[in-house]
């Protein structure tokens, strides 16, 4: 499940089914969040669909309204987003670095290794992540945020960014991936008709989920 916006007054949330590819539900929606959903996963499961799993972006607090209902994965892709808007594609300190480099091994490595990675970084930089300096107000702030952001997001997330590795036999996938590809594939074909009313973008879009 995931979200995507035409400007700032519409957008539209799709659930779809990663095993058969159909458009389970969609909703229109002038912001994301976590209740619409819980909205949108009860009226699947109203309709009678069996929910195995859920593949998803990290909003903070999502994880937690479904957690003890379906196992849930992160979307490995929106993980990498995360870090690299902390550190960048090209950072320059070798902490960032190595944290970089060992991000990118998330989609292609098991769970194991990555979190063996990811403790023998913070065990090798934790003096250099705990650094801090007096600021202009005489108060103590680390000198390194957006690195320590960076590790925390990934430890924070780690108990969800292995779900498909945990649960072999379900098939999930590790990204959003298949929805995404529907979003970009959307947005090309809109670009056509530039200057339609929301009523009529509405419009096409909901016989572009039908197709």
């Amino acid at each position: 499940m995931d979200t995507t916006y035409f400007g700032r007054e519409l957008g539209v949330m799709v659930f779809k089914d990663s095993l058969t590819g159909d458009i389970l539900y969609k909703q229109y929606v002038k912001q994301e969040t976590n209740i619409l959903y819980l909205k949108g996963i009860k009226e699947i499961t109203r309709r009678g669909v069996k929910i195995q799993s859920l593949i998803c972006d990290g909003r903070k607090g999502l994880f937690q309204l479904f957690e003890y209902d379906f196992p849930i994965q992160m979307c490995n892709f929106h993980q990498v987003a995360i870090v690299r808007r902390y550190l960048t594609k090209n950072p320059k300190m070798q902490a960032s670095k190595e944290l970089w480099e060992h991000t990118l091994l998330l989609k292609h490595t098991d769970k194991e290794s990555f979190e063996g990675g990811l403790n023998s970084w913070f065990l090798k930089w934790e003096s250099f992540l705990n650094e801090r300096k007096i600021d202009e107000k005489g108060k103590k702030r680390y000198v390194h945020k957006k690195l320590r952001s960076a590790y925390r997001s990934l430890k924070t997330n780690l108990p969800w960014l292995f779900t498909w590795y945990d649960n072999m036999e379900l098939k999930i996938p590790n990204t959003t991936n298949a929805i995404d590809g529907h979003f970009a594939d959307l947005k090309n074909k809109l670009r056509n008709y530039n200057g339609l009313s929301i009523k009529r973008k509405k419009k096409f879009i909901d016989e572009f989920f039908k197709a």
